[in-house]
């Protein structure tokens, strides 16, 4: 969700960098669209909790994405009605779009919103993402440790400089003044990449309190350049761009590169909606070659 909010206000990432042709490319399709009408802009203050589902807590799932991405479609109409409508007029300076709440109120909302962000991690994110779950999990590694050494209200002060623990409470320097009384409740400390340097803070949904805040070490002993996920660097597509300085069909590219036509079919389609291949029928077959744009990445990212 923050690497799709950058996307759609053009920003840049203090470390990843710009998000790239993948992700704008991405922002196409209606059910990212409706994804990112959901985000906070200018300002706004917040994000539907439905949107982002706690965390499970079995450390050994592998499948916590897909969960989560299910979460999001199976939330009750009552929750999604209250987000969307209710709190968002109380904390955006918009309004909400008359397309938008035409959508949320036909219940088709939470099956296009689950898909939607299925989809743009796939375009966008899919490729960096076991470097990403690396960052996470070494930082929660540390914190565990931290915990077990020093309690866990030093822990809990040394999250960021905006988070202080005062011993019976949580303390957290914002522009939204109020008091939240949290007894009872589980706080989840949840280490976040693409997020960085904001601190995030999920309190609106009953039984949740959760506490989203910049790991560690995020690009270190890595060049900003070389560190950005958004290029395509040592991954299918950067194997396919870098043997596509001739022309070549999907059969070719699957024999030379050891990958299935599948995966070939699904990586040059992504290529060519970010303008970094052209293709052309080409009697039976559609010949695909890369862009001069795409050469400039690659010859970028080498240097």
């Amino acid at each position: 969700m923050a690497w799709l909010k950058l996307t759609a206000a053009s920003g840049q990432h203090p470390v990843f960098g710009d998000p790239g042709p993948f992700a704008r490319a991405s922002l196409a399709h209606p059910d990212v669209a409706l994804l990112a009408d959901l985000l906070p802009q200018d300002g706004d203050t917040y994000t539907p909790d439905l949107l982002t589902p706690q965390p499970g807590t079995d450390v050994h799932r592998r499948d916590l994405l897909d969960e989560q991405i299910a979460q999001i479609e199976a939330a009750a109409q009552d929750d999604l009605e209250t987000q969307v409508f209710t709190y968002t007029q109380t904390h955006w300076s918009r309004p909400l779009r008359a397309a938008t709440r035409r959508i949320a109120e036909s219940g088709r909302m939470q099956r296009r919103l689950a898909n939607g962000l299925a989809r743009f991690w796939r375009d966008a994110l899919s490729d960096g993402w076991p470097e990403l779950r690396s960052i996470i999990d070494q930082d929660i590694a540390r914190r565990a440790t931290a915990i077990a050494t020093h309690g866990v209200g030093r822990a809990l002060g040394a999250l960021h400089p905006d988070i202080d623990w005062a011993g019976d409470a949580v303390t957290l320097a914002t522009s939204w003044d109020d008091e939240i009384d949290v007894t009872g409740r589980d706080l989840v400390l949840a280490p976040s990449v693409l997020s960085r340097p904001d601190v995030v803070i999920q309190v609106d949904t009953p039984g949740q309190f959760v506490l989203y805040y910049p790991a560690q070490r995020i690009g270190a002993g890595r060049g900003r350049r070389s560190g950005s996920i958004a290029q395509v660097v040592g991954n299918v597509r950067a194997a396919l761009l870098a043997d596509l300085d001739t022309a070549r069909s999907n059969a070719e590219l699957a024999t030379r590169t050891g990958y299935a036509p599948s995966t070939v079919s699904y990586h040059l389609s992504a290529l060519h909606r970010a303008r970094l291949v052209t293709k052309v029928r080409a009697g039976r077959y559609v010949m695909y070659q890369r862009t001069a744009h795409a050469t400039g990445l690659l010859e970028e990212v080498r240097s």
